[in-house]
């Protein structure tokens, strides 16, 4: 396989960084080196800031429609580029070609229509005042120049998800792609380029989060950053943009509970159990990694899943017949399989938490479906985001015990609640301290369904409305219409 080379996005035109690096990005089904990618410094941040600044008034002063043909274009390429994209994506981050044929690439193009279709105008209301001679009405308009900071665990989506929004309101921006999985970021940029974006609305800078990442947040001119990533960079982040006093909109970790009551129907609670883990290898900042089963029928819906978890198909993620693929990166992996061990001491295993045997899996870092039961809720495995492939089992007695548990927990970013009953459906939902509640399902994702951040998991809602609004300034307007001074002193 011959070796890609990738470099940084900035002003429409691909360059190297300023001191000229590169780190490779490697294969993490087998370890094999797939491209070489430039390394920015807080000198390319500056450059890139530069560029978006100087083309904010212009892009700004567009109209919606103008903006928003362009972002529909950039989707348009997206899809006839669909292959490489996921093929691409599947090289990097080592998920399977179904999912990335399947789920990033297809919710890639439609959040970036869906956004270009957004792009509103005159965003804002008029407010009624007791005052017959003057007049409020407010406005929502754009930053300038905002920082994204992107998770490596869907590059593609993310890079959608946080780009599509800023550019939409008329924000010029500049993205930080995770350094372990940069490449569809990158690649990004040259379809926007090929859709018409002006140079400078959006540039890319590959590097660290240590110098790039505290570079974007740190710049004077950047006026918003925008990230997603674990709850401890996210505090980082906080420091470093207080400097400035510059706003942050972060969606965090998570440890949703996933809640399973015994009249729930029993195939679609075990397959939303199932996926609302196992989804991208359960390296997802909502997966339902804490699934609390009501006592009655918790051994035999444990016996469930563990049939469920054996019979899931590991293998190498260019196959199509594979259903899981590999961890991200060997880092991870070995802190999945820390948290295993963690996990053999507080509870019972029930399957999974190996490397597969054999000689397919011998260069590459997979980890069987994990599947502890006898978890109590104050236990590390119950409490720490994993971010991976390991679900843990909480036995529960009645509605209120399962709030309790539920909301025992320092996240609160998603939930889920399988029952027949939408009374009781309704009772839960209000109760769990959470953004987002799956009734009878899991995981999905729409652009028009907000996405809110709750406790330790954020600040942010992202898509939707909501989160288009969260790209913008809030300014109101009161005007006098009388032609009348303030008669006061």
């Amino acid at each position: 396989m011959s070796v890609r080379r990738f470099r940084l996005f900035v002003n429409g035109r691909y360059c190297p960084g300023q001191e000229g690096q590169t780190v490779p990005c490697t294969n993490p089904a087998n370890g094999e080196v797939v491209a070489e990618v430039a390394v920015g410094t807080a000198a390319d941040v500056d450059r890139a800031v530069e560029a978006a600044d100087r083309a904010f008034p212009a892009w700004a002063d567009m109209s919606g429609e103008q903006r928003g043909r362009i972002l529909i274009r950039a989707a348009e390429i997206l899809g006839r580029r669909a292959k490489e994209f996921a093929e691409l994506e599947m090289l990097d981050v080592g998920k399977t070609i179904s999912d990335t044929t399947n789920i990033d690439v297809p919710v890639s193009v439609n959040f970036l229509q869906w956004y270009g279709r957004a792009a509103l105008d005159n965003l804002g209301e008029t407010i009624p005042i007791p005052n017959p001679k003057q007049f409020d009405f407010s406005l929502r308009q754009p930053y300038g120049v905002v920082g994204l900071i992107a998770p490596w665990n869907f590059p593609l989506v993310n890079a959608v998800l946080k780009s599509g929004p800023a550019l939409a309101v008329g924000n010029t921006a500049v993205m930080k792609p995770a350094s372990w999985t940069p490449l569809t970021t990158l690649l990004i940029g040259e379809v926007f380029a090929e859709a018409g974006l002006p140079p400078g609305v959006l540039n890319i800078v590959n590097g660290s989060g240590g110098v790039v990442g505290e570079a974007i947040c740190a710049h004077p001119r950047v006026r918003k950053i925008f990230f997603t990533g674990s709850t401890e960079v996210g505090r980082r982040i906080l420091q470093v943009a207080s400097r400035n006093v510059t706003d942050t909109s972060m969606e965090l970790g998570g440890k949703s509970p996933n809640i399973i009551f015994a009249d729930a129907d029993w195939d679609q609670a075990v397959a939303g159990a199932a996926f609302g883990i196992l989804l991208n290898n359960g390296q997802n900042c909502i997966a339902g990694s804490r699934l609390l089963v009501e006592r009655e029928i918790h051994d035999q819906f444990v016996a469930a899943l563990v049939s469920k978890f054996k019979s899931i198909r590991i293998g190498d993620p260019a196959d199509k017949s594979s259903q899981l693929g590999a961890i991200v990166s060997e880092s991870h992996y070995r802190t999945i399989m820390e948290y295993v061990e963690i996990g053999k001491e507080e509870a019972r295993l029930e399957c999974g938490g190996k490397h597969p045997p054999g000689e397919a899996f011998s260069k590459g870092w997979f980890i069987e479906p994990t599947l502890f039961s006898n978890v109590s809720n104050d236990m590390r495995i119950a409490q720490e985001e994993i971010f991976g492939p390991v679900l843990a089992v909480i036995p529960f007695a009645g509605e209120d015990e399962a709030v309790a548990i539920a909301n025992d927990t320092i996240y609160g970013l998603g939930s889920g609640v399988f029952t027949t009953d939408l009374a009781k459906a309704h009772r839960v939902l209000r109760r769990l301290e959470a953004g987002t509640v799956y009734v009878n399902t899991y995981n999905m994702v729409y652009p028009q369904a907000p996405f809110p951040s709750w406790k330790q998991s954020g600040n942010a809602v992202e898509r939707g409305l909501h989160g288009l609004l969260e790209n913008t300034r809030f300014k109101n307007v009161i005007m006098d219409v009388s032609g009348q001074p303030i008669d006061f002193f």
